[in-house]
């Protein structure tokens, strides 16, 4: 699938498709992810379904036959979530909505684990620069974050 397969509107997703988000997180998380276990997949994977999908303000692109190609979950003005199917990774799916969250949404805050050098390279060159630097991400496990802040 290429970018030009991707439509050009930034979408709402209902709460129906969350099992398709789960779908395009988890191969996301497997693809860029390489210091969680198969345990931490598995752990996270009925979380991110029940409980975090609904604590944010969802959006997505959908590839020409509707399914979600990549989606962010923005809440309070912090991204909470950006996830693009590792297929479609590099053809500016997770710059668009990252640039919806920021003029669109006004989020300018993101927590990124430190141990995603991909994620923090894309957000820094996107202009997001380290805060500051947490041990443990936001359930006490040992997987340190990173703060990042929008240079506005």
């Amino acid at each position: 699938m290429s970018y030009q397969t991707i439509q050009p509107l930034i979408a709402a997703i209902d709460p129906s498709e969350y099992p398709a988000v789960v779908d395009v997180w988890e191969a996301s998380v497997r693809a860029t992810h390489d210091f969680l276990t198969e345990k931490d997949i598995q752990y996270f994977k009925p979380l991110i379904l029940n409980e975090y999908l609904a604590l944010v303000e969802l959006s997505c692109l959908r590839d020409k036959q509707g399914q979600i190609a990549g989606f962010m979950g923005v809440a309070a003005g912090k991204i909470e979530m950006l996830f693009i199917h590792p297929s479609l990774r590099g053809q500016g799916i997770g710059k668009r909505l990252l640039q919806h969250a920021i003029h669109e949404l006004k989020a300018y805050e993101v927590d990124v684990n430190e141990q995603n050098p991909q994620a923090v390279g894309f957000y820094q060159h996107l202009g997001f620069e380290v805060q500051s630097r947490s041990e443990l991400d936001g359930q006490g496990n040992p997987f340190p974050l990173l703060h990042l802040k929008y240079k506005l």
